[in-house]
């Protein structure tokens, strides 16, 4: 079969699933197409079960050096994500995986069974130099197999034992049971915590995230977090144009409410084969306004649906991006969100003793 590619997209939901497409990846020698042969059977995608396979790369610490991102080194205890967030970023990433970034980056996971051991020993090199590790940047590292595998918990002990500073976002409730080690870290300055909100409206959320937590339920991961001393950062992301882009200034007075302590925000980026996904589920949940928001969409990323150059991918650009910045920014000043992160303190850490070896400057 030549390298032709042809993706059929459906537009029937599933319940509890961001997408029912699951187009080839970019990657594939080969490409499927959906024909009807005269045979029926049932639908594959009617109930699709979540499988989680062992990841068994060789490293758990991976760096970059975008001048967007506020770290250079980050930690994903799960490739692909059970929330099954529609605009997620990071689906792309799942062709390296030989999978789709479709359903079956909602559906077929994989995980670092031994992601605290590695880390134990990356720490111990002799040439590490500490920065802030951020905790779950890519897919959710609270997502529903955290319940079960507790990998990033262990990966949080280990930071904590060593007093290694580390930034952590999440849209998952789940990140409460770890509370006893996030609450110390933040004391010591070293944890930054951010919950993620993109709508205050359940039933969209339901559609735009189907296994992530409720908003309402979100609200109150900021309030115990604040109670228990940790001074939580609201991510309003993304924003999507036409679709919650009224709703920024409600869910910053809602997260203040909560106890939230600082803001930020991301426009609603489309990179590669979430523009395509995206679109499905436009005409799929809201067919009336699909037109209107991908337009909106356009103005903001300069012609395309999306602009992956460094210092416009978070913020986009044109008038209607600027009116979004304005419009945040004056809100956050307004409900004291406006300050900025402490600098997370990198000078208390500790490597930690591997394979009983102890450091020559263990105190």
């Amino acid at each position: 079969m030549g390298n032709h590619r042809q993706v059929n997209l459906p537009t029937s939901p599933v319940k509890g699933r961001g997408t029912a497409a699951n187009p080839d990846n970019r990657y594939a020698a080969w490409a499927r197409e959906a024909a009807d042969d005269g045979w029926e059977r049932e639908d594959e995608t009617a109930k699709p079960r979540t499988t989680l396979t062992p990841d068994t790369s060789k490293s758990v610490i991976s760096r970059n050096e975008s001048p967007d991102l506020p770290f250079d080194r980050s930690i994903n205890p799960y490739r692909g994500c059970e929330h099954g967030c529609i605009y997620c970023y990071a689906r792309p990433s799942h062709a390296w995986l030989g999978l789709s970034p479709g359903l079956e980056f909602e559906t077929r996971l994989s995980y670092k069974a031994d992601a605290a051991a590695q880390l134990r020993a990356e720490l111990a090199k002799p040439g590490y130099r500490p920065a802030p590790i951020a905790l779950g940047v890519n897919t959710d590292a609270w997502q529903p197999a955290e319940r079960e595998l507790g990998i990033t918990r262990q990966v949080l002990e280990v930071l904590a034992e060593t007093r290694h500073p580390v930034t952590v976002i999440t849209k998952s409730a789940l990140i409460l049971r770890d509370l006893d080690l996030l609450a110390p870290l933040a004391a010591q300055g070293l944890a930054h915590v951010a919950v993620s909100v993109t709508t205050l409206d359940a039933d969209l959320a339901r559609k735009l995230e189907p296994r992530a937590a409720a908003p309402k339920r979100r609200l109150e991961v900021l309030r115990m977090l604040a109670e228990a001393g940790i001074k939580p950062m609201v991510m309003v992301a993304p924003v999507i144009p036409a679709l919650t882009d009224h709703e920024p200034e409600r869910i910053l007075e809602a997260a203040a409410a909560a106890g939230a302590a600082h803001a930020d925000y991301v426009l609603l980026r489309l990179p590669r084969e979430v523009e395509p996904l995206f679109r499905d589920w436009l005409q799929t949940h809201y067919p009336d306004r699909a037109a209107h928001v991908l337009s909106l969409v356009t103005q903001m990323r300069g012609g395309g649906h999306n602009d992956a150059r460094f210092g416009h991918r978070m913020r986009g650009e044109g008038a209607l991006a600027e009116l979004l910045r304005k419009r945040f920014n004056l809100a956050k000043r307004r409900l004291g969100l406006d300050s900025p992160l402490p600098t997370l303190n990198c000078t208390a850490f500790q490597p930690p003793a591997v394979g009983g070896q102890l450091s020559l400057f263990a105190g």
